[in-house]
């Protein structure tokens, strides 16, 4: 075995490692998107819960929901469940993400005050 024999292997084992590379990120960027969409979502529903809670204390104009719906449309999501008990609102929202539904529940509200 002469030591001509092993010409062009290194360009195999450099172009197999970029194949890793590349698939491995093909992999791991749709992940890592997912995961900042669904922090978004999340920003969406507690915005969108405190918006509806200032309307319903009678800090805003207009109806808890309604608000909480334009504010969830304005962060790039939709208002997927809203309610309204007392002062306190309840809001679930959603975007499609590569044919997932990511979503996220948000409650907002004035404080409790606990007695001892």
């Amino acid at each position: 075995m002469r030591l001509g024999d092993e010409d062009g292997s290194g360009s195999l084992l450099a172009a197999g490692l970029v194949g890793g590379i590349v698939a491995a990120m093909g992999l791991v960027l749709p992940l890592y998107l997912g995961l900042g969409i669904r922090e978004s979502v999340g920003d969406a529903a507690d915005a969108s819960a405190l918006a509806g809670a200032d309307v319903a204390a009678g800090i805003s104009a207009g109806i808890p929901c309604d608000v909480a719906e334009r504010v969830a449309v304005a962060n790039h999501a939709s208002l997927d469940a809203c309610s309204v008990d007392g002062l306190v609102v309840t809001v679930r929202t959603k975007t499609g993400f590569l044919g997932l539904t990511l979503s996220a529940t948000a409650t907002a509200g004035p404080p409790v005050v606990g007695t001892n």
